[in-house]
């Protein structure tokens, strides 16, 4: 009796084994070198290239962004006047690939483009770079600060990733410039069912939404006016058919194993009872 108990267990095992060899191979077999690897050359016989940068993307100032300024000069009390700056808004933290809610410390640029500092009044700053905003308040402050230095970002730059990337989240950038590949290195990169041919770029740009799919696997990818990401920027990784194919065979597979399951509990019922 336990030797018919064993084989029949053994026997059990191995066609689950069997169909898990038999799933892997299949998923395997779908995916390629060439669909997951990223920046292939045009020609895969001459690798090596070099490609001019011309520009690299400055963000202007724009109304809702909340700056971020910090001044210094030879007189403590001076600069206390001036720093830190009034609370207005909140920001994101990354908590392990969660996003937190804490406050911003700036000054929010209102509809018009201006912004209102203590004893200088209001400037404006709509459509200026941040070292344009530095300069032009630099100079105003030389009047109650020594040898002033400024230093201005924009606190609430934010980017979102979202779809099949190992941690989707918000992500604050400090230093106001971020690419795709780095933003994409930030969300942990993609995860095995990422599509790598088809990343979608939503962007908000002068009262319109655009819309533009990246593909990774091409260089082309640095040439791209979305290489560069705004303010404001979503990227969707898509899934791959793969995910969608992997995911109709658990449900396949899943009445075989519970047909064998119940298979096998029934002949250890009818053993037991013997």
């Amino acid at each position: 009796m336990k030797n018919v108990l064993n084989r029949i267990i053994i026997s059990f095992f191995k066609q689950i084994v069997w169909i898990c060899i038999a799933s892997s191979c299949v998923f395997m077999s779908c995916m390629s070198t060439k669909s997951i690897t990223y920046f292939q050359p045009v020609n895969p016989q001459i690798d090596e290239m070099v490609t001019k940068i011309e520009t690299v993307y400055t963000p202007f100032v724009k109304s809702g962004d909340i700056l971020s300024i910090s001044v210094n000069g030879l007189d403590k009390d001076d600069r206390e006047i001036f720093n830190p700056p009034p609370i207005t808004a909140t920001q994101h933290t990354q908590v392990t690939g969660f996003v937190l809610l804490h406050t911003i410390n700036g000054f929010t640029v209102d509809t018009e483009g201006y912004i209102v500092l203590p004893q200088i009044g209001k400037i404006q700053v709509g459509g200026l770079t941040t070292q344009e905003v530095e300069i032009l308040i630099t100079e105003p402050l030389q009047e109650y600060i020594k040898s002033p230095t400024v230093s201005v970002n924009i606190a609430n730059y934010i980017i979102s990733v979202l779809g099949e990337v190992a941690r989707p989240a918000q992500y604050v950038i400090p230093h106001n410039l971020i690419t795709i590949p780095e933003a994409l290195a930030l969300a942990g990169d993609l995860t095995i069912y990422g599509n790598r041919k088809n990343v979608q770029i939503i962007r908000e740009f002068e009262g319109q939404r655009h819309f533009a799919r990246i593909d990774l696997t091409q260089r082309s990818l640095f040439e791209s006016p979305y290489y560069y990401l705004h303010s404001g920027d979503i990227i969707y990784v898509a899934p791959t058919a793969g995910k969608l194919t992997s995911t109709d065979r658990i449900y396949q597979v899943s009445p075989i194993i519970i047909s064998s399951l119940s298979f096998l509990i029934l002949i250890l019922n009818t053993l037991l009872n013997k």
